[in-house]
């Protein structure tokens, strides 16, 4: 009969003796578990069952040997002590041994041998038992036991210092409890860190990495812990300490940093953390912290060029194609298991620091077979369908829950019910549940509670409706608390819908329930969630645990994940005998079995791969055609022609910023074939001492040929990254015809191929390189792409959009030619600037199942409302739409509901169908945009969606304005719905396009003021997101148009970002985005200058109200030293050598080496300038130039450019010009002082924050030329000023404050946002 085994064992104590010379004087002392089907009758002291079982493993390690030993006691570590039940393990027999004097005798492998007698280890046995530590009482030591790392975690910490040497990054793919805390210390303990932060997405771990800390930092008194918790240090106690010259450890939580402002958040705070240079910051969980925006927005501003990063995960799949092989640490489940095994053979019966983790066995059980209903097309259980409530909160199909929960009870001789009779039940007594929601969880858990077996367990509900630091600490207490002391005393069953299901750990639990996801769930968060069960727990009445269980309902999804966990074959279909044998281990130390009705088979080898490719085609899909698999082996032997093709290029696509750097393509250091693999193979395993100079240069030789098949598609990543979007939303009849590589082209018409592709990569570019595409990886992918978007249509109107943007996350963002506003952007812009239904938490940081309403007073009601019309002016996703639809649908089921009462799907759907029919306007600049937002808003259903292409869109905007308005309101010329000609528009959203190239010069017009105006004129109501240079009277659009929209009082900024990359990650727009909005019923005043900051407003008021000169007075513009060309040979050089420009241009020390010469003769001045990426001043003949007013005084000389445009940014070095010293166009200067003392007081005065916060009300982007300091107060500098310049920039600031009369709020402001300047 099929059956479970125990998950919990009862140990015991062994002693032994080896009748040899060697063995003469020493008894080993060590430990093992008793099988499970022993009752604690027969378990005496040296009983038989006690002796068969110390006998059984003993002969494991002396019978391959020939070894002849005698038994001497065995005893079970259960004892009873004051009434309550303890336990010992070997380790604590040996401590006392060893504080009481006793020796310890190694043997090769061997360690536990102790030269003393029987009895000796009796009363050590029995110390234990009374509480005490050593034999004599009188002589316990309490010295720290320092930690011992493991083989492999040695490993792991010595190839991080030695990859830290020459590269700045190191990723552990190491599996849950390798021990990555500790490790990690001892890395920052190693390279000698003095600041050492740690970046958790899990903030509920903070303990577990103090505890570590103290491990290991035991009696240092150098080294320090903080975090934002009161018991710990806080972050300035803790630069206190380095300033010192001691060490930092800092704890920080993702959730909390990317809340910052400094990252896109609301909150002013952690500016301190990220203004820190950092030697070593360590992301804990990388897989799920460091992909998403702000993830990455934390990371960007927290690392530096010199900062080591050290990431960590169990499951880092997201990860891997970011890192070279030597970037990368791995230890999988396989390699623990195997070591588990190899510690018996080689260590002849040591403590096996391996024994404590359990072996896993998954079990499948298809309920798509025994419940077809619930099967969607992808053959996975839908589980969001199966479990789905009602508005009082009860299961819709209740009845069918109710039969899965008695088929998990269900007795069967011939297959295994987890719950099915009170041995398995007690097996199973703690169990983790994982649900699709929080809903499901309170329903289930109502369940539960009324069930005839279920009611007998505690059920912890611990799903919620956010995922909040502290709420998952509750969590995790809650369960605890559940489990109690004695978990041998209760029954637990712990719902979630992802509490808890990483970075935690909970002893008792033996078993996880997956009843949530579906096909195309990520491997890591599968991996993370059934790996909790395998917390080791030795600490049971005696017992331990050696097995535990994850189930699975839907078997598909089951092979398809772990197909991907054993990482066979990289590519797609090409299988090895190395594959087979990697998947084999894998099986035999996971193994998978399935229960299908009464049959119970375990997988094999050849199952498993037939799922490999499925794996290999949604980890394509999933990280957006990045991955390797996409191409085929061509890219392996490249030509010297294709070499320069790819040359080529990398130079087109390098110039739209859609790629990261990469390597130059070497034809000696191509991809490595199949011999060269398996040689660089056996080179690495060996061990390193074996490695001859030889060997150890052709090793090398070999990675670098690995490389370059990295190299090549790094290029191809350009292209590559724009195709899933266009798969997305391609009009094919066939797609086992149609959806192919060589057809691509054919798919997209050439005005949206000019669109969505890199510039200059024409379709003639791309038939040249899409050879190097695996076909087959290529249309599978394609075509999953469009099953994922097909199967949305099947869901409830929420689910669908959850699935559709969901699908979009995974579409890369190329550059700024290709900005696609991202679905967290979308809910951030209208939200906050017209409300609605918002699908993101109110941190913009995690989706929502149920949306939540945000309602503007005067704005929402007037917006989204069954009559409204909404136009989006430039969709390239539908994503605008998408909210904007759905905002109104809910309008419209709020009338339906109370007209009719509860609204089912079908009529939901109809209403749906309803508002992108009357409701939603979209113009698109190409057909295939078109495509796409139809696409995004109706799927494939062929549902009414008035989506236009409008041709030359923009060309039309910026010569024929008036006719574009005409044309958008024409309801019966443009948009064939009525014949209205002057159609009303209640308002325009979206995100337009931001520049035009222009051509012959190459350079960018802007037009988005363009879309702003005509927007203006279309509806009463707009809201765009555009580049913020306007606001600032900066960038390229005109002066005068700046100043119209600056003081139209029916305009207002919603929100301004100064770093782009919080918004679009990937692309940086120079003085950073901002979100418009504009209302004719509204009067919001004038903005005349704006200010990034509120603060900034009343602090500008108040220099106002002081009155005085404004330092632009002194402010000499960075064109203002110029050639004298009313001089006729002068004249002659300037127009023959520079073209007719008269200025002193940054790089006229490269222009005109003759004339500006490095050694000063007679009649010469001084221009300070740059060369070769460096400052330097060159000489050149007075009578060049024309006369400058400050060229025979002291000066100040700043930097025309620096820094981004963001509020506080530092000076790049000022400094003092003296007297015949001018500047090229690299500098602006200040002043024209007549001593020195006047001009070092101004070079004071604008390090101060104070007059750099004037600064950066007006600059706005990297330059700040003469206008900029318009609003910055002129000081007096000399002797008889009211400021005090012999003082420190600090206290000068002070005097400052004090003169302009600033509060504390926006003193503290200033010295908060603006850092220091000495």
């Amino acid at each position: 009969m099929a059956t479970f085994t125990s998950a919990l064992r009862s140990r015991l104590i062994y002693v032994f003796a080896i009748a040899d010379e060697a063995h003469a004087d020493c008894l080993k002392i060590g430990e093992t578990t008793l099988p499970d089907d022993i009752g604690l009758a027969s378990t005496e002291p040296n009983s038989d069952a006690l002796n068969r079982a110390a006998r059984a493993r003993i002969d494991q390690y002396t019978k391959t040997a020939g070894i002849s030993y005698e038994l001497l006691h065995t005893e079970l570590t259960l004892y009873i002590k004051g009434g309550s039940v303890c336990s010992f393990n070997d380790k604590e027999v040996h401590r006392v041994l060893e504080r009481s004097g006793i020796k310890r005798k190694d043997f090769a492998g061997a360690t536990e041998w102790y030269v003393c007698d029987l009895q000796t280890v009796k009363n050590a046995i029995a110390a234990i038992k009374e509480g005490r530590q050593s034999l004599s009482g009188s002589q316990i030591s309490m010295k720290h036991t320092p930690f011992i790392l493991r083989p492999e975690q040695r490993e792991a910490v010595d190839c991080t210092i030695k990859q830290f040497r020459k590269g700045n990054k190191k990723l552990w793919n190491a599996k849950m409890r390798f021990g990555k805390t500790v490790c990690a210390l001892h890395v920052a303990k190693e390279m000698k860190a003095l600041r050492t932060i740690i970046i958790t997405h899990r903030p509920v771990v903070d303990k577990s990495w103090f505890d570590d800390f103290q491990q290991i930092f035991y009696g240092d008194a150098t080294w320090h812990y903080g975090s934002r918790k009161k018991r710990h240090d806080d972050f300035p106690t803790l630069m206190k300490h380095v300033a010192k010259g001691e060490h930092c450890v800092y704890f920080a939580s993702m959730q909390d940093m990317r809340g910052s402002k400094e990252v896109g958040g609301k909150f002013d705070k952690n500016n301190a953390v990220f203004s820190t240079e950092w030697d070593l910051v360590v992301v804990d969980e990388a897989h799920e912290g460091t992909q998403t925006e702000l993830g990455k927005a934390v990371l960007e501003l927290l690392v530096s060029r010199k900062t080591k990063t050290l990431l960590l995960s169990g499951t880092p799949f997201n990860l891997l194609d970011d890192y070279k092989e030597e970037e990368v640490f791995t230890w999988d489940y396989i390699m623990e298991q195997k070591a588990k095994i190899d510690w018996e053979i080689t260590h002849l019966g040591d403590a096996n620091p391996y024994a404590i983790l359990p072996a896993i066995s998954i079990y499948t059980y298809d309920l798509g077979s025994l419940m077809s209903e619930y099967s969607d097309e992808e053959k996975a259980f839908n589980f969001r369908e199966f479990f789905r409530t009602r508005e009082d909160g009860g299961f819709v199909h209740e009845q069918d829950v109710l039969r899965f929960l008695d088929l998990l009870c269900r007795d069967d001789e011939d297959s295994l019910y987890p719950y099915s009779n009170d041995h398995f039940r007690d097996i199973f007594r703690h169990t983790l549940w994982v649900l699709p929601g929080v809903k499901a969880a309170k329903a289930l858990s109502k369940l539960l509670a009324n069930h005839s077996i279920f009611g007998a367990f505690r059920v912890v509900n611990v799903a919620g409706d956010g995922d909040e630091e502290e709420e998952n600490r509750d969590a995790l207490d809650l369960v605890n608390k559940a489990i109690g002391p004695d978990p041998d005393a209760t029954y637990t069953i712990t719902l979630s819908c992802g509490r808890l299901t990483t970075g935690v750990s909970i002893k008792a639990w033996t078993g996880v329930f997956m009843m949530a996801g579906a096909y195309s769930t990520s491997a890591a968060a599968y991996m993370q969630t059934i790996f909790r069960v395998q917390t080791p727990d030795d600490t049971r009445r005696g017992k331990m645990k050696t097995d535990c269980y994850a189930f699975d309902f839907a078997p598909d999804r089951t092979l398809r994940v772990l197909a991907e966990v054993a990482k066979v074959s990289h590519k797609v279909g090409k299988q090895t005998e190395e594959d087979r044998q990697v998947l084999g281990d894998f099986l035999n130390f996971c193994p998978i079995i399935s229960i299908n009705g009464s049959q119970m088979k375990p997988y094999d080898v050849k199952t498993m791969l037939g799922q490999l490719k499925r794996a290999q085609i949604e980890r394509v899909v999933q990280g957006g055609f990045e991955d390797g698999a996409l191409y085929n082996d061509e890219l392996l032997q490249l030509t010297d022609a294709e070499l320069k093709d790819f040359s080529d290029l990398k130079t087109t696509i390098g110039r739209t910023k859609a790629m990261p750097r990469t390597g130059d393509i070497d034809i000696n250091r191509q991809g490595l074939s199949n011999e060269e693999y398996a040689e660089k193979k056996k080179l690495e395993d060996k061990k390193k001492k074996g490695l001859s100079s030889e060997e150890q240069k052709r090793l090398d030789e070999l990675k670098e040929k690995g490389n370059q098949r990295r190299d090549a598609i790094s290029i191809l990543r350009g292209i590559s990254i724009r195709m899933p979007l266009m798969l997305y939303g391609a009009e094919i009849e066939d797609e086992d015809k149609e959806l192919s590589i060589d057809n691509f082209v054919e798919l997209v018409d050439d005005q949206s191929w000019e669109e969505f592709m890199p510039r200059d990569v024409t379709k003639e570019v791309f038939l040249r390189f899409k050879r190097y595409y695996d076909p087959d990886v290529f249309r599978e992918a394609g075509k999953r792409i469009r099953e994922i978007a097909r199967m949305a249509d099947k869901f409830t109107i929420e689910e669908r959009i959850g699935r559709i943007t969901a699908l979009f996350a995974t579409f890369r963002n190329p550059d700024k030619e290709t900005v696609l506003t991202p679905w967290r952007v979308v809910n951030m812009h209208l939200a906050d600037s017209l409300g609605g239904y918002c699908f993101m938490d109110e941190a913009f940081a995690q989706p929502l199942d149920t949306p939540r309403q945000v309602v503007i007073k005067g704005v929402t009601d007037k917006v989204f409302h069954p009559k409204s019309r909404i136009l989006e002016i430039n969709s390239k996703s539908g994503l605008y739409p998408l909210y904007a639809a759905y905002s109104i649908y809910r309008a419209r089921l709020k009338e339906a509901s109370e007209k009719y009462g509860e609204v089912n799907r079908a009529f939901a759907l109809q209403l749906w169908d309803q508002t992108l029919e009357e409701n939603i306007l979209v113009v698109c600049k190409t057909p295939m945009a078109r495509s796409i937002t139809q696409r995004t808003l109706a799927g494939f259903r062929k549902t009414a969606v008035h989506a236009e292409c409008y041709p030359e869109l923009i060309g039309a905007i910026m010569t024929e304005p008036d006719c574009v308005v005409n044309m958008l309101r024409s309801g019966k010329r443009f948009w064939e719905i009525n014949d209205d000609e002057t159609m009303k528009i209640d308002a325009v959203i979206g995100n337009p396009p931001y520049q035009q190239m222009v051509e012959g010069n190459g350079r960018a017009k802007a037009v988005y003021n363009l879309f702003m105006d005509l927007s203006f004129q279309l509806a009463p109501r707009v809201s765009l997101i555009t580049p913020a240079r306007y606001l600032f009277n900066a960038g390229f659009t005109p002066t005068e148009w700046n100043n119209k929209v600056l003081n139209d009082p029916h305009f207002k900024v919603v929100w301004y970002r100064a770093n782009s990359r919080d918004v679009f990650p990937t692309v940086d727009i120079k003085g950073g985005v901002a979100v418009m909005f504009h209302d004719l019923t509204q009067d919001f005043g004038a903005i005349g200058i704006f200010k990034a900051y509120p603060e900034l407003d009343s602090i500008a008021l108040r220099v106002a109200k002081v009155g005085g000169a404004s330092l632009i007075d002194i402010v000499y513009a960075e064109s203002s030293y110029r050639f004298d060309t009313s001089k006729p040979e002068v004249s002659k050089l300037v127009q023959e050598r520079l073209g007719g420009d008269k200025k002193i241009i940054s790089n006229i020390f490269d222009k005109l080496p003759d004339l500006f010469i490095a050694t000063k003769r007679e009649g010469a001045i001084g221009f300070y300038g740059r060369t070769e990426s460096k400052r330097c001043i060159r000489y050149a003949q007075r009578s060049l130039f024309e006369e400058h007013p400050n060229l025979e005084y002291y000066k100040v000389l700043v930097p025309e450019s620096n820094g981004s445009g963001a509020i506080g940014e530092v000076l790049s070095t000022p400094l003092i010009g003296e007297p015949l010293i001018g500047v090229t166009q690299t500098f602006i200067t200040i002043g024209a002082f007549k001593t020195r003392a006047e001009a070092e007081a101004c070079l004071k005065y604008v390090k101060t924050r104070f007059a750099r916060t004037m600064l950066g009300m007006l600059k706005a982007t990297q330059h700040n030329p003469k206008d900029t300091w318009r609003l910055v107060p002129l000081q007096d500098f000399t002797s008889s000023s009211d400021i005090d310049w012999s003082r420190s920039v600090d206290e000068i600031d002070a005097q400052l404050y004090r003169k302009y009369g600033l509060d504390p709020s926006e003193i503290a402001f200033i010295e908060e946002k603006v850092r220091p300047m000495e």
